[in-house]
């Protein structure tokens, strides 16, 4: 079932995310254009790519896709995207159990400066206070130990790899399907991971 979310611009001290839009264009063709070293099994578009690559996140929303613009505040730059893909319901129920947090790039310049942290607390807020649900997930090509590494550190509790789960974004690997190393959050563990996010974001200047 896929299922359309209208969330806001989610506002903190270092990221601000505002639902995607074609005015984002502009900066994420600078944004991808940056060092992409770290990008080798990641999709993010060059900048030549960038409308259709939003085009196509768009398209996406009628398969339970939310796509943001991660926009730097001390700039008003936009310097990545990220999203809430997947929503799952209670059976019987429209009211949300489960959502992904997903389709994720930062530029170079972006990373390690603290925005990823607090962009994922921003969503899992929203996700565990707003939407109300019990769990939310979150994936990476098991080949990519720096992503897993990032997803740990946020206090993600890795619970496997299933093989063959989703496309790989891989250079040379169109069409086929790579192993995802999957993490969760669940209800019982936001208070906690709340907290670390918090203490963290605290101490960004150390990062």
């Amino acid at each position: 079932m896929s299922l359309g979310l209208d969330v806001p611009s989610l506002h903190g001290s270092l990221v601000r995310l505002e639902p995607l839009a074609m005015s984002h264009a502009s900066d994420l063709r600078r944004a991808a254009e940056e060092d992409r070293s770290s990008y080798g099994f990641t999709l993010v578009p060059r900048a030549a790519e960038v409308e259709a690559y939003l085009a196509a996140q768009f398209a996406r929303g009628s398969d339970g896709l939310t796509p943001f613009a991660q926009v730097r505040v001390r700039d008003e730059m936009a310097v990545g995207c990220t999203a809430f893909w997947d929503p799952r319901t209670w059976p019987d129920r429209q009211d949300l159990r489960a959502i992904e947090v997903g389709w994720t790039w930062l530029a170079a310049s972006a990373q390690g400066t603290g925005i990823n942290a607090e962009a994922k607390l921003l969503l899992f807020t929203y996700a565990f206070e707003t939407l109300g649900v019990a769990r939310v997930d979150l994936k990476s090509d098991a080949r990519n130990q720096r992503s897993r590494q990032a997803i740990e550190n946020l206090g993600a509790c890795f619970e496997g790899v299933l093989r063959s789960w989703s496309p790989s974004w891989a250079p040379g690997e169109a069409g086929l399907l790579r192993d995802s190393a999957m993490f969760s959050v669940v209800a019982a563990e936001w208070p906690t991971v709340r907290q670390a996010l918090r203490a963290r974001l605290a101490n960004v200047s150390t990062e």
